[in-house]
């Protein structure tokens, strides 16, 4: 059985940080130890020396889009791609977003996605379930997925595979009987519609600042507002994701105050960049182009405040890439432009660059939002998220007195734009370790994917 002993490093937790060793058998984490305790090791065992690094449990990023075919196209990154990009910044599970299409059996969407991760993932990996057909079979097969290890579910409020309020609540409804939560992208579908008519109307088809101006903030606000009162009805708990402005998490206050269970994720995207990249001459701004759409500065520093007091309880990506050639589609017509960005490999320098090192959070409050409260929230608490004896022993060391520059030119992703091009952050990823095997050293990803599906746990409340 292979060991690693890690050795010197500061020990990253929500509760403490501790200079600390780790001592890994197998998979597993066999020992944490203070620098004090004795330990005898094996002739064989490979030493680390993390001294003056940061040792945090293996990130989770539990909003990734991959190999998923929309507007149009199919986004760049498949599961072999994304899931080496991922590794590549410290992130060791995904959960990625199925989708059972129109037509389609739960059952059917599990088995494509699936299949898509035939070819080989670099990372941990587990799956939500996109319901957009609404019916007695899905209804039905909501356990099928619970037996199969999905957990966790997503509906939309906009979009052409939206479901109606009815339809909504039932799902909810139905998920809580089965011990399953649901995540919402939160947007009001007939507002936006309304708004695109007129600014095409106007003549603005073809600028790309058109998008944001016809997704404001009062359209996630009250989409956000409307799906909280229906949980309130159904008694249901409920995940607010990409959450990009304050509006937004005014409703998420209120719901609260009402004693309701709510959670929330933002994303990097929307603590570090404004909607005046929209503003960008010809269609540059279109790299930009995502749902719910970049806000304001005054957006971003309510939204960081939120991660430090606990209102926001996971930072994920979004990671939906797209090639600014295929961005290209929406030249003519802004409400083609493909939406997402990347950023599965950049998000934990960026939490530690822009959060930790400006004070805006803790290393305990990063640590918390990228590892433990996703481990809760999505059915991996038995053994991800935390550098505990017994868990996987998914581990990155993050060198605080180095730095990384943002490029396309090396980033992993099949994207050829960086959203952050040309940003120089503090922190770099100098070892990342899946379930005890070192994938990741200094920049070079081990040749062989050893990532594996997750069946995941019930929802289980937390907060």
């Amino acid at each position: 059985m292979k060991k690693v002993f890690i050795e010197g490093g500061t020990i990253v937790n929500s509760k403490e940080s501790f200079v600390g060793n780790i001592l890994i058998e197998g998979e597993k984490i066999k020992k944490v130890l203070k620098p004090d305790d004795f330990i005898e090791l094996d002739d064989d065992t490979k030493v680390v020396d993390a001294g003056g690094k940061l040792v945090f449990p293996g990130f989770i990023d539990a909003h990734t889009h991959f190999d998923l075919h929309v507007a149009g196209t199919v986004t760049c990154d498949d599961f072999y791609s994304g899931t080496k990009a991922a590794i590549s910044g410290g992130t060791t599970t995904i959960i990625d977003f199925g989708t059972q299409y129109k037509g389609e059996t739960l059952n059917e969407g599990m088995d494509n996605w699936l299949e898509k991760a035939k070819d080989g993932v670099f990372c941990d990996y587990g799956i939500h379930m996109s319901i957009s057909d609404w019916n007695e079979e899905a209804k039905r097969q909501c356990q099928d997925m619970m037996d199969r290890g999905v957990t966790t579910f997503k509906i939309y409020l906009t979009y052409d595979i939206l479901l109606k309020d009815d339809e909504a609540f039932e799902v909810i409804q139905r998920l809580k009987e089965v011990g399953a939560i649901t995540g919402v992208h939160c947007e009001n579908a007939g507002l936006i519609f309304a708004l695109q008519q007129e600014f095409v109307e106007a003549g603005l088809q073809k600028k790309v600042s058109s998008h944001y101006k016809t997704r404001p903030a009062a359209a996630e606000a009250e989409a956000i507002g409307r799906i909280l009162h229906l949980a309130e009805v159904a008694g249901s708990d409920i995940i607010d994701v990409h959450l990009t402005c304050k509006e937004g998490l005014d409703e998420i206050r209120a719901a609260r105050k009402r004693g309701q269970k709510v959670y929330a994720e933002t994303c990097p995207q929307y603590l570090t960049m404004t909607n005046s990249l929209y503003e960008l001459p010809g269609f540059e701004g279109a790299k930009y182009v995502i749902a719910p759409p970049l806000r304001e500065q005054s957006d971003i520093d309510e939204l960081w405040k939120a991660i430090a007091d606990g209102e926001i309880q996971t930072v994920a990506t979004d990671h939906c890439s797209f090639t600014y050639e295929q961005k290209k589609l929406g030249m003519e017509d802004f409400r083609k432009i493909p939406g997402g960005m990347p950023g599965v490999e950049t998000r934990g320098i960026v939490m530690y660059s822009e959060g930790v090192t400006k004070d805006r959070i803790s290393l305990e409050k990063m640590c918390e939002v990228l590892c433990e409260n996703p481990a809760k929230l999505y059915g991996l608490y038995d053994r991800k998220g935390f550098i505990e004896e017994g868990f996987d022993a998914d581990i990155v060391i993050l060198d605080p007195k180095a730095q990384t520059k943002i490029t396309a030119a090396t980033q992993v992703s099949k994207c050829d734009y960086a959203p952050l091009e040309g940003k120089v952050l503090n922190g770099h990823i100098d070892k990342v370790f899946l379930r005890g095997s070192e994938i990741v050293d200094n920049a070079k990803i081990k040749d062989t994917p050893e990532g594996k599906f997750l069946e995941r746990k019930p929802y289980k409340k937390f907060l």
